[in-house]
């Protein structure tokens, strides 16, 4: 993520996102749907999993109802950092960094996903960012963003050049050999809950085969 999309996320806008969002119960248990859907294919059980850009946190909660596993965060907005350890996590569970500088080690966590994360990475900074996801992800990629059949930007709350959609599956097979899709899917906004949006969840083939 380039230093100045970084410092918007940073910056009160990105604290006026968080303020925006919502851990009702209903938003809760529409996110924990999506992600049973999501992980369908995951086989049971995992043993750790981190979301890169966490946002308040909502997604983390409802992991629990889907996941019994050890769960992590990476957030640079501290708005959303204070929020996460106050409600969600242990303060050891917050991993420093942002999507494009991950300070864990290689293979770190068994599931490693983004929600409406990489839609905000700038197209020259993609590539980067998810190389550093594959390198800390030891089995499991799931990517849940807005999808575009090209790549196109869009103003995104008044700012230019902060939301890109494009076919974020294909570029992860574009990038990582190594990757095996093993499900998809679309959530349909009236139905789920959740905004219009994508998902893509991949294995990586070495570890499979070992």
């Amino acid at each position: 993520m380039t230093s100045a999309q970084l410092s918007t996320w940073q910056s009160d806008f990105g604290t006026a996102w968080m303020a925006r969002g919502s851990v009702s119960e209903t938003a809760i248990d529409n996110r924990r749907r999506a992600l049973t859907t999501a992980l369908r294919a995951v086989p049971r059980p995992v043993g750790s999993v981190l979301e890169v850009g966490a946002g308040y946190g909502a997604n983390l909660i409802a992991l629990r109802g889907v996941l019994d596993a050890e769960l992590f965060a990476l957030e640079p907005n501290e708005t959303g950092r204070d929020g996460i350890v106050s409600n969600v996590l242990d303060p050891d569970h917050m991993v420093d960094g942002s999507a494009t500088g991950i300070a864990a080690g290689d293979g770190k966590f068994d599931l490693v996903f983004t929600c409406a994360v990489l839609i905000h990475v700038d197209p020259a900074d993609l590539l980067s960012a998810c190389r550093e996801i594959h390198r800390v992800a030891g089995r499991y990629i799931l990517t849940m963003e807005y999808f575009a059949k090209e790549p196109e930007s869009k103003v995104y709350r008044g700012v230019s050049d902060l939301l890109f959609k494009r076919d974020y599956g294909m570029f992860w097979l574009d990038n990582f050999a190594d990757l095996r899709p093993i499900d998809y899917g679309f959530f349909w906004k009236p139905l789920s809950g959740l905004d219009d949006i994508n998902w893509w969840l991949f294995e990586k083939r070495d570890v499979q085969a070992r």
